[in-house]
């Protein structure tokens, strides 16, 4: 085997060069960081020791000896932001905005802390200003995300409407379902200040972006109910089950009012049972029940609650059994019914609530908009229990 003796001398060449490397690196190290206050290093190990406060106290001194350092101006204003100290951190970040040694990147970037700062503080005008301003930047993107929840904080819909469209382009993901909502609110609007015509606009421009939109045939039904159009609300209220059948359930009382306004209580009855026959649902179940007790009396409407509740057992179905045997109990037998009612009822309450789905949210009322998460459409239209949630 021959031995390649060029590499004796080359190896201890490749030695000496990287200890020459690692000396210069050390140095150059060391160097900075003497010139460093030591209050940085301070600041930096409360950070780390999860001591926020103390760590404030170490940087301001570092700023105070070295106004120079423009990164922990930045960290400073962000630390006073997430404390709730919005004045500190505005006046933080308005210095860095007014210096003028400021590269344009790191004022841009000044730009968009204090924009937060403002929203953060509740100045929602001066954050829209920055905010505006910062469209086509580098911080185009979370700029357009907070205008929009801006827009829907001031509920300006038409606003939203626009920069939901932006983040489309900018994005590449799609904001139809927000869009449709954002015209359904302008709907909404329409229908409470009796302007029907100024309505449908909007609710056919929902329908156009997001074709699936539940809410649009909904209010579409009330605009139709409100005007007299009963025959076509109950319309527009069936379209429902071709969009989402689940979301019956919103509108079948809507729907029983209808009929019964036009003297076919027991059409409305017959309809909402076949959907209940299809898409089980504690809330139609309810409202199947009631319709059922007034138009055919009160045996068939025990015996629709105990036949869905052998069907789908859960303890809402259980209360509303119980309430149907309490129709027509005999006198001894009504206090220990009531008893087991008002135990089961008890129980219950907590199942009885919708559910966000993405935040987890629980309200007993239904929403569009998530009053936690600000997310559009995602509450289910069935109750807890019937999705298998704990309580």
């Amino acid at each position: 085997m021959e031995i390649e003796y060029w590499w004796l001398l080359v190896l201890p060449l490749f030695f000496a060069l990287g200890w020459m490397a690692a000396r210069i690196d050390i140095r150059h190290l060391l160097s900075e960081s003497r010139v460093l206050p030591s209050s940085y290093f301070k600041g930096l190990n409360f950070l780390l020791n999860e001591q926020p406060d103390k760590a404030i106290e170490a940087f301001i001194e570092v700023v105070r000896v070295d106004p120079q350092t423009i990164e922990l101006h930045f960290a400073l204003g962000s630390l006073f932001r997430r404390r709730g100290e919005v004045e500190r951190a505005i006046r933080m970040h308005q210095n860095l905005v007014e210096r003028p040694d400021l590269a344009k990147d790191q004022k841009t970037l000044a730009l968009f802390e204090l924009a937060q700062d403002y929203l953060k503080a509740g100045l929602l005008d001066r954050a829209e200003e920055l905010f505006l301003k910062l469209e086509g930047t580098q911080h185009g993107e979370p700029s357009l995300k907070f205008l929009l929840e801006i827009y829907e904080q001031e509920k300006d819909w038409r606003k939203a409407i626009v920069i939901a469209g932006k983040l489309e382009i900018v994005t590449g993901r799609s904001h139809q379902k927000e869009i449709a909502n954002f015209y359904c609110e302008l709907a909404s609007i329409e229908i409470m200040h009796t302007r029907p015509d100024a309505a449908r606009p909007h609710l056919e421009q929902a329908l156009t972006h997001h074709r699936l939109c539940v809410r649009a045939n909904l209010l579409h039904g009330d605009l139709e109910q409100n005007l007299g159009n009963i025959e076509a609300a109950i319309a527009a209220w069936k379209r429902i089950e071709m969009q989402n059948p689940d979301h019956l359930a919103l509108v079948a009382e809507r729907i029983y009012r209808a009929f019964k306004t036009l003297d076919k209580a027991s059409e409305g009855v017959t309809l909402l049972a076949g959907y209940l026959a299809k898409y089980p649902s504690l809330d139609l179940l309810n409202t199947v029940f009631e319709g059922t007790l007034e138009v055919h009396g009160a045996e068939r409407a025990y015996a629709l609650v105990r036949d869905e509740l052998r069907r789908t057992p859960t303890l809402l179905g259980l209360d509303k059994l119980l309430e149907a045997q309490l129709i027509d109990a005999p006198a001894e037998r009504r206090q220990d019914l009531e008893l087991a009612k008002t135990l089961v009822h008890q129980h219950t309450r907590g199942l009885a609530m919708y559910k966000c789905d993405n935040c987890g949210f629980r309200a007993r009322q239904f929403y569009w908009h998530c009053p936690a998460c600000a997310a559009w459409e995602t509450y289910s239209p069935r109750r807890a229990e019937e999705k298998g949630l704990p309580a």
